[in-house]
């Protein structure tokens, strides 16, 4: 979402200030961070409660300050945020604003999760533990008034004056706003074309998804901006299902397999969304999603499909929600974007042909004027350890600085160009195509000067790093048929071994690709093993679990069928199915 000056100027004609007959609300104290008090112990789940409507998400309690993902603000209560520089974040939720420093960011599994409990006291959001069991609550209360401008080419806006701040929950096209509207203004809403509905305190509304929103405080309002379809007053057709788009459609006609059915492993019951397809016989080529820009940021996973024209997606590899940057194996057409790392499960593949699958590492060393050898433990990677890493154009048009203690060497065709002391290389590097620039870290110093000459050999330790495209994740799920399934031997804790969670899993029957996603019914979702068991139930012989929880996604058709934990979360990495009679140009990279 823009900032917020910029967004309020997109659609000029109504004030954004309410008429004088709307009550004032009292003042609001000022935003301060909660005290934590001596002596309590951590507390966290999986499960929240947001004005009696539950879904799966994890939060936690630290000492008295109450996390919560990034998604969940945005997505389930309405708080915008805004990206600052240092990684920095402000959050603005009906006129109360929480800047954020990089340091007040933490991962949450696979989330990103902010100090928030100030925020909600703010707004007047009561907050309980029930059991494991977060449960957030602000009365529903009633709408004031609707106003509108008059449509124009860009759209039309659309103002609710509140009588209080509202919880705002969004998804597939449609506002829940925790308001209660007259019969009067939900007829006004009809004709606007937004479809309303109130139902249990909840005042639901269709938008498009192309529409922006803010909250404002004193007093507080909901803005709504939408595109010129919504803004005249016409019914917005409802999104078909994805399945009967023409192109799936003729598609499945020709060996396509789209099926979404309940499975069950032990106990639990676990929907099952898979996609199956011969690449050798259907017209759909596999290729690795990723950002046209660099390495660095996130990005939705429909804006990934359509980026490359991709029908079908699945989300791919791990990344760090923090500072944005892959930690596993990416290459694209011979080009290693980002590196393996220990020794991490991946798969690879020639377009037309069944992937392989197996773990994956880059065995690189580089080789001074004296024949010493030194190791390079990390290509293009957000993967930060002690030793040599090294980066390309393919990492971005510039290289940032990842820790405070690096020093490097910048080498072109072969020979050392410019030497970077410890803090030097902190305004960036510009890397052209065929730059090398190698980066120590750990305290490693490295002796080379201006115009020492390097050679750097590279070799991948399997099969797989050897085909032209490649995507890890972990762990490796089945090999030819057995479960090979062993966390710590690719790096996974006990703790992300045993936990269960949406999974995102690549695979191979022999004779189809596989794309699957798998979400409790009723449950967290599966652990690894129990994914491992599944798909041999399912009939794969080859499989690799992704990057799960909120990030596991599917698109069918431009449409987001799967969200892991009921958000749209941004991803760093897929995996799409794109048609190969209608294969776009591939991006140049900078």
């Amino acid at each position: 979402m823009p900032p917020l000056p910029a967004l309020a100027a997109l659609l000029p004609g109504i004030p954004l200030t309410p008429p004088p007959p709307l009550p004032a609300p009292p003042p609001q104290a000022p935003l301060q961070r909660q005290a934590k008090p001596a002596g309590r112990q951590g507390v966290s789940g999986t499960s929240l409660s947001i004005n009696g409507l539950r879904q799966q998400a994890l939060w936690l309690d630290d000492a008295g300050e109450l996390w919560l993902p990034l998604e969940v603000l945005e997505g389930q209560l309405g708080v915008s945020r805004s990206a600052a520089a240092g990684g920095s974040l402000a959050l603005e939720w009906f006129g109360q604003t929480l800047k954020l420093s990089a340091d007040q960011q933490r991962s949450l599994d696979d989330e990103v999760a902010v100090p928030v409990g100030s925020l909600l006291e703010a707004v007047g959001v009561k907050v309980r533990r029930q059991g494991r069991e977060l449960q957030l609550e602000l009365p529903s209360r009633p709408l004031q008034a609707i106003r509108t401008s008059k449509p124009s080419i860009s759209g039309q806006r659309v103002v609710l004056d509140l009588s209080a701040p509202a919880l705002v929950r969004s998804g597939d096209g449609q506002l829940l706003i925790g308001a209660e509207a007259t019969a009067a203004q939900l007829e006004q809403l009809k004709q606007l074309g937004l479809k309303p509905n109130q139902r249990q305190g909840w005042l639901s509304v269709q938008v498009p998804r192309e529409g922006e929103r803010l909250s404002l405080g004193t007093p507080w309002r909901l803005v709504l901006d939408l595109p010129q379809a919504a803004g005249q007053g016409i019914a917005t057709t409802p999104t078909p299902a994805p399945e009967r788009d023409p192109r799936l459609v003729a598609l499945q006609k020709q060996g396509l397999q789209l099926e979404r059915r309940i499975g069950r492993i032990g106990s639990r019951q676990v929907l099952i969304n898979s996609v199956r397809l011969d690449p050798r016989q259907v017209p759909l080529e596999l290729r690795p999603l990723n950002r046209s820009d660099g390495m660095q940021g996130l990005s939705s996973l429909s804006q990934l499909a359509r980026q490359e024209q991709a029908l079908i997606a699945i989300n791919g590899g791990y990344f760090n929600r923090v500072n944005r940057l892959p930690l596993g194996a990416m290459r694209e057409q011979g080009r290693w974007l980002s590196g393996p790392i220990l020794n991490r499960g991946a798969a690879g593949w020639t377009a037309g042909e069944l992937p392989r699958f197996d773990r994956l590492m880059l065995v690189e060393t580089i080789e001074d004027s004296n024949r010493q050898r030194w190791t390079v433990s990390s290509v293009n990677s957000g993967y930060v350890q002690k030793g040599l890493a090294r980066y390309t154009a393919d990492w971005g048009s510039r290289y940032q600085p990842i820790t405070g203690t690096e020093m490097g060497v910048l080498v072109r065709q072969g020979v050392v160009q410019q030497r970077f002391e410890l803090g030097e290389l902190r305004p960036g590097v510009p890397l052209r195509n065929g730059d090398l620039l190698l980066v120590a870290r750990g305290g490693v110093n490295v002796p080379w000067q201006t115009g020492e000459p390097l050679t750097l050999k590279s070799r991948a330790s399997s099969a797989v790093g050897d085909q032209p495209n490649v995507l890890g994740g972990g762990p490796l799920l089945l090999q030819n048929g057995r479960v090979v399934l062993n966390g710590s031997a690719e790096g996974f804790s006990s703790g992300f071994m045993a936990q269960g969670a949406p999974r995102t899993v690549v695979g191979s029957d022999g004779r189809q690709l596989w794309l699957i996603t798998l979400q409790g019914v009723n449950n967290p979702g599966p652990t690894l093993m129990e994914t491992a068991l599944l798909m041999r139930q399912e009939g794969l012989k080859d499989a690799l679990n992704l990057d799960g929880g909120s990030s596991t996604g599917l698109v069918l058709a431009d449409v987001h069928t799967v969200k892991g934990r009921g958000v749209a979360a941004a991803v760093h990495n897929g995996l799409g199915l794109v048609p190969k009679l209608e294969q776009a140009r591939t991006p140049e990279r900078p």
